[in-house]
């Protein structure tokens, strides 16, 4: 019988004696499952007997335990009463890849996006001490996340939360490699091997002294924190910032961290306990490539290689032509936050390293410096997932709209991104920039046009977006024209007018592959700012259909029908877009859920016939 039969929630674990062999169960189940459905596994791996020794010592429902991030607790959903549904995570109806409030009172807040933990703890921690309730507030939080600005923000305001736990996970890793000086500052306390090689000579010595031998060594311990400071000032930028600082700890060694936290949790202060892990701990592969097994598709658990063929995608083919663009502009300058290999910009780092900065888990910090980029004399283009750009909303306008600088944002994930769930989907972006003075947004639909869209970004003088989808080109027409116009037009029947603009354009183009005497297209190319060229010829229509794959607030949709009542149209306008927050499911799956596939696309045509 295996060890995770007999668990059922923490409660469970004051049972468990063999906590290591527990461990490699769940390493196994973990790998067994990501194989399956893919998912974050390196991230996963390295925190497995972290997980254990925390839900050991605070796995009482008093207490509050927030992640950072939250794609990192796979065990953690095993332990607290969801090994049963472990299988479904990250499908349609199942488990979430994050934590989510909703499946489970044990996970506090629905997560994804990082840095937020410790203000959220802050919460948390106060609304408890005001109102005297017992329990400690509990916050895990990887040295990646450490990049990001708001964890600062967090740990200013933290001193005086008496009843608040950081655990600092320390891999070296966000997705890509740390970097800044956060990452060197951790990397001198986790190297430093004098301080802890001495301590444990001494110890040994001391101990072989008759009677007095560990008195003496209890007294060398007292001064331990004090000793360790002097010599080696590890940990004195925590507890300047106020906290109780414990570490480096083995994150591997489950009684060692059982320990100092059964320690941390008579503290009467703030504790930040610093563990130091390995991504992929406990699967070859992951240990040796833990950033192709941050985030994976299915794959071969004894081999380690992807199931499927891996196609080119739009995050490929921008590397590939940034590439070939730098190599004859050296004014063109990327930028990437922690997302180098996500992006496609990898090669283009090793080649370029002095027109390249990754600036860690930063968009804000990003786009300003992107800006000062760009006052300088560079053509800055920042790499990010849509989903992430939102988190740089105020740099935008004031950073760079105001100041009509000239920088580009490559808009990687644009669209539904399948099993990443809710805070993953990239269908904001739109609705942002539709609020942003003095920017042009190009939205391709196939490899050529993302390049012909890069092209014309650095050409012109204008703060410029391109927006591109997950994963590669869909269906591509031979009828398409070859030129890549603001907007084209295909069709004259005035009955029916589709307009579309992206990847789901081709889902439309096949309709009127099929239907070209019945309907009209419209593919717009430019999105922001709207051509008022395409909203004059669109009013001649009697119904219009507009098809979008972002959000319906400020959407490309809602400007393009407030245009449309300005020029005095007398038809129909349905707008069909994102209307809610977007769960986990296939892509596929996604666009049939909000009626944007082929088949939703007919029986809305059909409606009208």
């Amino acid at each position: 019988m295996k060890i995770l039969d007999s668990i059922f929630s923490p409660e469970d674990l004051k049972n468990i004696n063999n906590l290591e062999a527990l461990a490699q169960e769940l390493r196994t189940e973990i790998i067994s499952v990501v194989s399956q459905n893919g998912g974050h596994l390196s991230s996963n791996l390295g925190v497995v007997e972290a997980t254990i020794a925390l839900l050991k010592v605070f796995g009482e429902k008093k207490n509050s335990i927030i992640w950072d991030v939250g794609h990192q607790c796979y065990a953690y959903k095993i332990l607290t009463g969801r090994k049963d549904k472990i299988y479904s995570i990250r499908q349609k109806s199942g488990l979430s890849g994050f934590t989510n409030y909703e499946e489970s009172d044990y996970d506090k807040f629905k997560s994804g996006h990082s840095g937020n933990s410790v203000s959220l703890a802050l919460g948390i921690s106060e609304f408890k001490l005001n109102f005297k309730q017992d329990g400690k507030v509990i916050v895990f939080i990887g040295d990646g996340s450490m990049t990001c600005g708001l964890a600062y923000e967090g740990l200013n305001n933290a001193s005086s939360a008496n009843n608040l736990i950081i655990i600092l996970n320390d891999n070296s890793m966000s997705i890509s490699k740390n970097v800044g000086a956060i990452s060197k500052y951790l990397s001198k306390i986790r190297t430093n091997n004098i301080y802890l090689n001495t301590k444990n000579i001494v110890k040994k010595i001391l101990n072989k002294i008759p009677n007095s031998g560990k008195k003496i060594d209890n007294f060398f311990s007292n001064l331990n924190i004090k000793l360790r400071n002097l010599l080696f000032q590890t940990g004195s930028l925590f507890e300047n910032l106020g906290f109780k600082y414990y570490g480096p700890i083995d994150g591997h060694d489950i009684h060692a961290m059982i320990k100092v936290m059964n320690v941390a949790k008579k503290c009467n202060k703030p504790v930040l306990i610093h563990i130091v892990t390995k991504k992929g701990k406990g699967y070859k592969f992951a240990e040796i490539k833990p950033d192709k097994f941050h985030g994976i598709s299915r794959f071969d658990i004894k081999t380690g290689d992807y199931l499927k063929n891996k196609q080119k995608t739009f995050s490929d083919i921008f590397g590939e032509y940034l590439c070939d663009l730098a190599s004859k502009n050296q004014k063109i300058y990327a930028i990437t936050a922690a997302m180098s290999d996500g992006t496609g910009l990898s090669e283009f780092a090793k080649k370029f390293p002095k027109q390249f900065k990754d600036v860690g888990i930063a968009e804000s910090h990003a786009v300003t410096f992107a800006a000062g980029l760009a006052a300088g004399g560079y053509t800055p283009i920042f790499a990010v997932y849509s989903s992430f750009l939102q988190r740089s909303f105020d740099q935008l306008i004031h950073d760079v709209s105001m100041q009509k600088l000239k920088i580009i944002l490559a808009i990687d994930r644009a669209g539904f991104v399948g099993e990443d769930g809710e805070s993953h989907q990239g269908i904001f972006d739109v609705s942002i920039l539709n609020s942003v003075p003095n920017i042009v947004c190009y939205s391709p639909s196939f490899f050529d046009e993302l390049k012909i869209s890069l092209d014309l970004a650095i050409k012109s003088n204008n703060f410029t977006a391109v927006r591109y989808p997950k994963g590669t080109e869909f269906f591509k027409p031979d009828w398409l024209n070859k030129n890549f116009n603001n907007f084209d037009f295909y069709g004259e029947n005035k009955n029916i007018l589709i307009i579309t603009y992206g990847r789901i354009f081709s889902c439309a183009a096949k309709i009127f592959q099929e239907f070209s005497d019945k309907i009209s297209l419209l593919k717009l190319n430019k999105i922001i700012p709207l051509d008022n060229q395409a909203i004059i010829k669109s009013r001649e229509y009697k119904n219009i259909i507009f098809f979008e794959e972002s959000y319906i607030n400020n959407s490309v949709a809602e400007k393009f029908g407030f245009e449309l009542l300005k020029y005095n149209f007398k038809g129909k306008f349905m707008p069909i877009a994102v209307n809610n927050f977007v769960k986990h499911a296939t892509m596929f799956e996604q666009l049939k859920e909000f009626k944007l596939d082929y088949d939703s696309m007919m029986e809305k045509i059909k409606e009208i016939y």
